[in-house]
């Protein structure tokens, strides 16, 4: 049976590119009220594209790969985003965390495709629970001091991507759904023992 490759959750995935220069023009024009309701609506298919693919079977390698290459875009113009609009938060050891973090995630990509072969972005726990927390952190900036938020997310993400680095030196090519470091050596664990 053939897979689609235009489907819900494909598209849904894609509308987090496609509407970024829109989110860019509104945060530039200062249409803040806008690009809340915007981010809210478009942030929120990052939730819908994998509900969608896993509720009604259409879950493809095209999807998944789609989704992590439409994240990449998006998690950076995220960050941009917040810098424009919320810079007060991202002072002193926020800012020095936040280089740490595109550092290692830059080189996360390299770690990759030194051992699979290619770059490869995983949506393991904490990844997809900083995802979530990203999409509040944007919310509740708009209302709140953040700051000590932000410090929690970006030190989550240091270390998501850490036990993405190790998964991938140690297992080398896994599916990107792994949950966690920890249960692929549970499974490797329990492989072994007749």
């Amino acid at each position: 049976m053939k897979k689609r490759f235009v489907t819900l959750p494909n598209l849904l995935s894609l509308s987090r590119v496609v509407f970024l220069p829109l989110m860019v023009f509104l945060v530039l024009r200062g249409y803040h009220g806008w690009f809340l309701l915007s981010f809210i609506v478009i942030g929120s298919t990052d939730f819908f594209d994998g509900f969608i693919a896993r509720r009604f079977n259409m879950v493809t390698d095209l999807g998944k790969a789609l989704d992590s290459t439409v994240d990449v875009f998006f998690y950076v113009a995220t960050a941009w985003f917040f810098y424009r609009l919320h810079p007060e938060f991202l002072q002193g050891v926020n800012f020095y965390m936040l280089i740490v973090f595109f550092s290692l995630f830059a080189l996360s990509f390299i770690v990759s495709f030194i051992f699979c072969g290619k770059p490869i972005m995983m949506h393991t726990f904490l990844l997809r629970l900083n995802g979530v927390l990203v999409y509040f952190l944007i919310l509740f900036s708009y209302f709140t001091n953040t700051t000590y938020f932000v410090t929690a997310i970006v030190a989550i993400y240091i270390i998501g991507i850490i036990e993405e680095m190790i998964i991938f030196v140690r297992f080398g090519q896994v599916d990107s759904d792994t949950p966690t470091l920890f249960s692929l050596i549970q499974k490797e664990t329990k492989e072994r023992i007749p």
